[in-house]
């Protein structure tokens, strides 16, 4: 862990100051010791839990045990990354405390009584360059009262400091290491929270759930796992290989001017930026993250070591994956192209979105789905079509990210939701729950109940939501 302070680049959200105020403090026991966290409208949640530490560019440690009494009950620090924008289709959103010590979790469970619950592990995505599971927008209070369920929300390591592949400085992959880390906790902790740590999903969303594929190919983490839900997988980006690790590190190097393991933050997140918008001509559809997982670096195996892997895996495993109608219109739509001509821009820009949408989600999420099948797994596909379109976005990427997480104030500067009441929005988002946590507590056998037809062999039924 580095000495450089926390930093804050946006004020907390007031509704951390609210949560902090309600309800009564109650005392949670795990096995690293004992943690306060707050109890309100039926729920115990806990922040901040730390499940691990870091020194700058190094694998992480399992947290120690502790004495005393450990204050859960404030959010802790989020991973450094670039300032939020502001003009994107799911609208501005917190980013808060920023430190290198953000190997932190929330939990939320119905009661920490030993009733050995479904539990339910989130991976938030952002590009693999920013977001925070503990980010209000992510809130799964909804999920844990509605399934009586316990969620656990994972901050990891992002950008240059998470991902960053440069021998003799970085090993790349680190954030990957952080998540199997956090795994090991929930593993270790799930009883302790009302948890049932022999039936645990992890469910991701873009890049969080590329992160849950590459994981089903990684030896160690496939046993601390039950069931996946992956949520817009991009996996038609694939994995990085060694020369493009190498391009971006270099770049990163060059623009940095001196030893990363010295610098500061500040200097860290705005090398990461400008490196990025070096190799940005290099990817696909420009949405390739400059730092991501790389194959053939621990814990991930090369790309046929990875296949290999998840395929061994597959017999026992439960899938559920899916994306929605128009991914890429979170991308490009109301763009330049569209506002100059009307008419004419936009049929180009919807025929770039449904381009992007099966080249890079629709089509490789299916072939992984099909393939998983094939390999054992029981596997089940969705697609969310959305809403009548109201807006140019329709269906877009993070769509369903309001159907599961967070509440009207989090969402009500989302330009993507543009033309819908909060309350139909939560009306949408009720089948959408509903099937997630029917997964998580009975698998395929409860979706098969609700007349879901499984995917695999040379195709099946797509389960639609509108």
């Amino acid at each position: 862990m580095t000495s450089e302070p926390a930093t804050r680049s946006v004020p907390s959200d007031r509704r951390d100051v609210d949560a902090a105020a309600a309800g009564t403090d109650v005392l949670v026991t795990v096995r690293g010791g004992t943690l306060r966290g707050r109890r309100a409208d039926g729920l115990t949640v806990l922040r901040g839990v730390r499940y691990a530490t870091a020194d700058r560019f190094a694998a992480p440690v399992p947290e120690r045990q502790w004495s005393g009494i450990r204050d859960a009950r404030e959010h802790g620090a989020v991973s450094p990354q670039p300032p939020a924008r502001a003009t994107t289709a799911g609208g501005w959103c917190e980013v808060g405390v920023q430190s290198e010590d953000c190997l932190n979790l929330t939990v939320v469970t119905p009661a920490a009584d030993r009733a050995a619950r479904p539990v339910l592990v989130w991976l938030h995505g952002g590009s693999y360059r920013s977001g925070a599971g503990s980010w209000d927008r992510y809130r799964t209070d909804r999920l844990a009262r509605e399934g009586d369920v316990v969620v656990v929300s994972v901050n990891y390591r992002l950008g240059a400091l998470g991902y960053l592949r440069a021998p003799g400085v970085s090993p790349g992959n680190l954030g990957l290491l952080d998540q199997i880390e956090a795994l090991r906790w929930v593993r270790d902790n799930a009883a302790d929270l009302g948890g049932d740590p022999a039936n645990v999903t992890v469910v991701g969303q873009s890049s969080g759930a590329h992160s849950v594929a590459c994981l089903l190919g990684v030896e160690q983490a496939r046993p601390l796992f039950r069931r996946v839900v992956l949520q817009s997988p991009p996996l038609g980006l694939g994995l990085a290989g060694d020369a493009a690790a190498r391009r971006v590190a270099d770049r990163f190097l060059a623009r940095l001017g001196r030893d990363p393991r010295r610098a500061s933050l500040t200097e860290i997140v705005a090398a990461q930026q400008l490196a990025e918008r070096d190799v940005a001509g290099r990817s696909r559809f420009g949405l390739a993250p400059a730092y991501q997982p790389v194959a053939g670096v621990s814990p991930l195996p090369d790309v046929a070591g990875w296949r290999a892997a998840w395929r061994a895996g597959a017999p026992g495993l439960e899938v559920v994956l899916g994306t929605t109608h128009r991914e890429i219109a979170y991308f490009l739509a109301g763009g330049p192209i569209s506002r100059r001509v009307p008419l004419v821009g936009r049929a180009v820009e919807n025929g770039a979105i449904r381009l992007g949408t099966r080249s890079v989600f629709t089509r490789p999420t299916l072939r992984f789905g099909r393939q998983l099948a094939q390999a054992g797994a029981q596997v089940f596909a969705y697609r969310i079509d959305g809403p009548a379109p109201t807006s140019p976005y329709h269906a877009c990427h993070c769509s369903d990210l309001p159907l599961l997480f967070g509440d009207e104030a989090d969402w009500a500067r989302a330009p993507m939701l543009a033309g819908q009441t909060w309350a139909e929005v939560a009306a949408r988002g009720g089948p959408l729950r509903a099937a997630w946590l029917s997964f998580a507590t009975g698998g395929a056998q409860a979706l098969t109940e609700w007349g879901w037809a499984p995917y695999g062999g040379r195709g099946g039924r797509i389960q639609r939501f509108g």
